[in-house]
């Protein structure tokens, strides 16, 4: 197959490697120039396991390219695969400004091309297939030149690579089960579970996913709360819980909630779908407020146990949203360390991956000079290195003792072992 992959982000990149590896000649089409030249040079711009040196091979077999020019590459290429950003607008509601981009360049396209399938992977409300169809009907496109199919992502940061390779479930929303036969051809006929359906269902089942994972993520930390008020232990209460198969152990952890590009703006978009239907999204809601406010228990923790947090010293170990990603947007850590400053207090950071902070602070080079000085050291992202921390070095370059486990994620016997304070929410 010939395959046009538009937009070179997250979910296209990762995308359009994975199929140009099944033998598909794929090009990626991006207006940044800069960064389509890192990527025709064989330089990944994420950080995401795996992705590069399949990138290079792929490269290197001539079956994957990059490219600026959208129009030629569009107008020859049979599959238009739609993978830009959906943005949230600021109100909840999701931007199509870079989809109703991509459909002018299709409309663009000569009447008489040869059929073309467009496949929408980008996240988006409820109804967009339905309206990238009409749009293009409306600009002359003969309803038998072109499908239009939804086929939503459902990828892990740091894993895509994996996912793409071992999908649990393939959803394709379209109209004629043909589009089924062809979705399964574009993925090389992986042994999945595919799911074929109307574009609104499949549309809502992204929604639904995302909106899903949050709420365990919501769940889990007011349970926290809970055991914080009666000294329990909320990983002992999360890892009983998830041997249930009805409730599972992913998503049952603990700590400063969920970020990254996805979750957050999804659940705010599907949010909005809700209201402008009538539909009061209680529980959507609530998920929102728990996560919110899930960083003014850590603060608060610090503050009973410290007093003033003002002109402390205080290194946060992680700025990326989760482990093995260079993602920072929407990142827990940095609405913690937001609240920090506002408090008065000097931060340090040191992340393996992600660079760039919410404010001037100062972010090292090197996890164990970061802590050099430092009061208080808190573990925001639960990166490995972190969890394997020689303690005992930590505990000798800290001015204080206090370790602040925002991701119950350590071995409290351990930290303790080496001299240190350890401190964590719903851990007793």
């Amino acid at each position: 197959m010939n395959i046009c992959v538009v937009g070179c982000g997250y979910v296209g990149l990762t995308t359009g490697t994975v199929l140009s590896h099944f033998g598909h000649k794929v090009t990626c089409i991006d207006i940044d120039e800069g960064k389509v030249d890192s990527l025709n040079s064989g330089k990944c711009i994420i950080h995401e396991d795996g992705l590069e040196p399949m990138l290079q091979k792929q490269l290197e077999c001539e079956t994957l390219k990059f490219s600026t020019d959208i129009h030629t590459h569009m107008r020859k290429n049979e599959i238009i695969i739609i993978a830009v950003g959906t943005p949230s607008n600021g109100t909840g509601q999701t931007d199509l400004t870079y989809i109703d981009q991509v459909i002018e360049y299709i409309e663009s396209l000569k009447a008489d091309q040869h059929f073309q399938t467009i496949v929408i992977k980008s996240t988006v409300p409820p109804g967009t297939n339905d309206y990238v169809r009409n749009r293009l009907l409306q600009s002359g496109r003969d309803k038998d030149s072109f499908s239009v199919i939804s086929n939503p992502e459902f990828l892990r940061e740091g894993t895509a690579v994996y996912d793409l390779l071992h999908p649990d479930k393939i959803v394709v929303g379209g109209r004629d089960p043909l589009e089924l036969e062809l979705i399964r051809k574009m993925y090389g006929y992986l042994p999945s579970k595919y799911f074929f359906t109307s574009p609104i269902t499949a549309e809502i089942t992204k929604y639904a996913s995302n909106a899903f994972l949050a709420t365990k993520i919501s769940f889990i930390n007011e349970i926290q709360r809970i055991c914080e008020a009666y000294k329990g232990d909320v990983s002992v209460v999360a890892e009983a819980i998830g041997c249930d198969p009805r409730i599972g152990p992913d998503f049952l952890k603990a700590g400063l909630g969920y970020g990254g590009y996805c979750l957050p703006k999804d659940i705010q978009s599907l949010t909005h779908s809700a209201i402008d239907k009538g539909i009061v999204p209680s529980l959507l809601h609530a998920v929102e407020r728990v996560n919110h406010s899930q960083v003014d228990l850590y603060i608060d923790l610090l503050e009973k146990e410290m007093g003033t947090l003002k002109d402390r010293d205080i290194t946060v170990w992680g700025l990326a949203f989760k482990p093995n990603t260079d993602d920072t947007r929407d990142s827990p850590s940095f609405r913690l360390i937001d609240g920090l400053v506002d408090k008065g207090s000097e931060i340090t950071a040191y992340d393996p991956a992600a660079s760039g902070t919410p404010k001037a602070i100062n972010v090292s080079k090197d996890q164990y000079e970061s802590v050099k000085g430092s009061d208080v050291l808190i573990i925001a992202t639960d990166w490995k290195p972190f969890i394997e921390a020689d303690w005992k070095r930590v505990k000798a370059l800290m001015k204080g003792s206090i370790i602040i486990d925002a991701r119950n994620c350590l071995n409290a016997s351990i930290v303790r072992q080496a001299g240190l304070k350890y401190l964590a929410v719903g851990r007793h």
